[in-house]
């Protein structure tokens, strides 16, 4: 995320050229995550539903990530002549980072799906809290391996330049951190799936079936959906190209422009400062998903069971009565995202605008972990995971299911369960267990689609952001990078005199940010 903006603008793209090449992410969100969600639902793998996409799509992550990170030598090793090898180049780096975006997509789809279903709705707050804990762990590890001089510590043992270096040690992150779950992930193997004349089939049976709930949702799981596209046209040109903001300040503004040429790695130094910014962004969030879930009301909690000592009880008790809810935290994230971002044409120092990015730390922690838990609840509902605190949902949609007992594999201390799955009439939402019912989480079985569903709506707002940045770029900043195309003559290069083009893109996106609140605060009525 540090680093790829400022690879593809040294390769001697445009701006408005890496816009085009970022819109990867929506593309695949849009298609590999509804797909690979509806696909892993029904999987009758003897290794579970998730287990064996996470794998597949972790290895292509690795392989990917190596091929971006040496694409120059693998195309001069086929191609000899010099104006070929650059346009060989730039392919195969596009080439490379949709596939690490179309791979890590259905990691993320199967990854949300387990939290889903190995929790019941008193728990999917914590499942919730927990996975951005350990996303802004990840965050925190990652930017500051790109803030560290790598060649420097490293020496040119994995590579001769800081982004050889990273990519290789994400790849190995990647295959580590997934075979972790993989391997100790507890997860139900589906054995049958009842036919049911009522549901899609034939050739595009999947592609029917997301339509069909797409155009059946029930109308909280819509109001969430709703609040998550807007606040997504604001974040996406924050994720893709805040870190090159801070590095572009930088280099205008805090630095000589002759100690801007001498640079000998102007990437590596754009990079690390990007990291830095992002290293102390990831921080902020980090700390914030520890703090406010201690904080905020989890949704469906029923009574506060801790009893805190006599001589702070009345503490206790008076902050309890003013202790907001999820859903008010939700709401109030977007505006502080939304004020923070109309300031971003006025940094004129890197301090200032790492400030800014870190100030974004907490809406960002709010923003990843509220809608999992609203949807998450919301599909244990439909599911009938909820336990004997749930009660029936209306039903909207016709993928809604009853279950009939599911057993251990073999015994008691077996791993892997499994699952028989009937397709009902739409009003059973009824959970049976061996155990009675009680204390299990849903089969899982609507999550996988309902996630693609909500990142449809993630990832529409950013095709529409796409379109935005590519016009603002085109208008204010042309040409190449000054700092990073080197190899470009000067008047190929764009004017940097005018306000910052990327900055720009992040004001217009906190009007849309405000529109999130707007339809957040929309859910207490729903």
């Amino acid at each position: 995320m540090t680093y790829c903006t400022p690879y593809l603008l040294s390769l001697g793209l445009t701006k408005g050229q890496t816009s085009l090449v970022w819109v990867a992410g929506p593309v695949s969100g849009l298609v590999v995550q509804p797909i690979i969600g509806a696909i892993a639902d029904e999987s009758t793998s003897k290794w579970g539903r998730r287990r064996p996409i996470i794998a597949i799509g972790s290895l292509a992550v690795a392989c990917s990530l190596l091929a971006l990170g040496f694409t120059k030598e693998i195309v001069g090793s086929l191609v000899s002549d010099p104006q070929m090898a650059k346009t060989m180049t730039i392919m195969l780096a596009v080439l490379s980072l949709y596939s690490v975006d179309f791979s890590i997509n259905a990691v993320m789809s199967c990854a949300r799906s387990l939290v889903v279903d190995t929790l019941p709705i008193q728990k999917q707050q914590t499942g919730a809290a927990w996975s951005s804990r350990m996303n802004s762990l990840g965050h925190i590890i990652g930017y500051a391996m790109g803030a560290l001089d790598l060649v420097q510590l490293f020496g040119p043992r994995l590579g001769d330049s800081q982004f050889k270096q990273l990519t290789i040690i994400a790849a190995l992150g990647m295959l580590l951190t997934s075979s972790v779950t993989c391997w100790a992930v507890t997860e139900r193997v589906l054995l049958s799936v009842r036919h049911d004349p009522r549901r899609a089939q034939g050739r595009f049976k999947v592609v029917r079936q997301i339509w069909s709930t797409l155009l059946t949702l029930p109308p909280r799981i819509r109001g969430i959906c709703n609040a998550v596209f807007w606040s997504w046209i604001g974040w996406f040109p924050f994720i893709i190209y805040s870190s090159t903001w801070v590095g572009e300040t930088y280099f205008r503004y805090d630095v000589s422009p002759k100690a801007g040429d001498d640079s000998n790695d102007a990437l590596g130094d754009m990079g690390r400062i990007g990291s830095m910014a992002l290293t102390v962004y990831s921080t902020v969030s980090f700390a914030s998903a520890w703090i406010l879930p201690a904080l905020i009301q989890a949704p469906e909690e029923e009574s506060f069971t801790a009893r805190p000592p006599a001589s702070i009880a009345p503490l206790i008790e008076a902050f309890n009565k003013v202790r907001p809810d999820l859903l008010t935290a939700w709401v109030t994230s977007s505006v502080v995202f939304a004020i923070t971002m109309l300031f971003t044409p006025f940094a004129t120092s890197f301090r200032f605008a790492t400030a800014i990015v870190a100030l974004c730390g907490i809406p960002w922690c709010v923003s990843q972990w509220a809608p999992i838990t609203f949807l998450g609840i919301e599909v244990n509902k439909l599911s009938g995971g909820g336990g004997p605190s749930s009660t029936p949902t209306t039903p909207t949609t016709t993928t809604t299911t009853t279950t009939v007992p599911y057993h251990h594999l073999s015994n008691d201390n077996a791993s892997i369960e499994m699952l028989h799955l009937e397709h009902g009439p739409p009003h059973q939402t009824l959970l049976e267990s061996s155990s009675g019912g009680h204390g299990h989480g849903s089969t899982g079985e609507l999550s996988g689609i309902y996630f693609g569903i909500l990142n449809i709506y993630v990832t529409i707002p950013q095709f529409l952001s796409t379109v935005l940045t590519g016009v603002v770029f085109a208008v204010l900043e042309p040409g190449k990078s000054p700092e990073l195309a080197t190899e470009a003559h000067p008047s190929e290069h764009s004017d940097t005199s005018g306000p910052n083009a990327i900055a720009v893109c992040m004001f217009l996106g906190a009007f849309s940010s405000l529109m999130a609140a707007w339809s957040t605060r929309k859910l207490r009525h729903l």
